[in-house]
């Protein structure tokens, strides 16, 4: 029984090195592309929008109501 708990709290940094893997290949090719200015400002942009639209959404999920 011992074994199976020591399985089960692996999961979680398995979970954790999986979610930042994603995330440093996924920025990877945007940090190289941000040395031009434009586009660097483009994704900013694109990121600021990003986290306003995921607000938004979780807001009006919490808070169905609000309109």
């Amino acid at each position: 029984m011992g074994e199976f708990f020591s399985n089960v709290a692996r999961y979680p940094k398995y979970l954790i090195s999986i979610i930042l893997g994603v995330f440093a290949s996924a920025l990877a090719p945007l940090v190289r592309r941000s040395s031009n200015p434009i586009t660097a400002v483009a994704l900013i942009a694109a990121l600021i929008s990003g986290l306003i639209t995921l607000a938004l959404i979780v807001n009006a999920m919490v808070f169905p109501s609000s309109i």
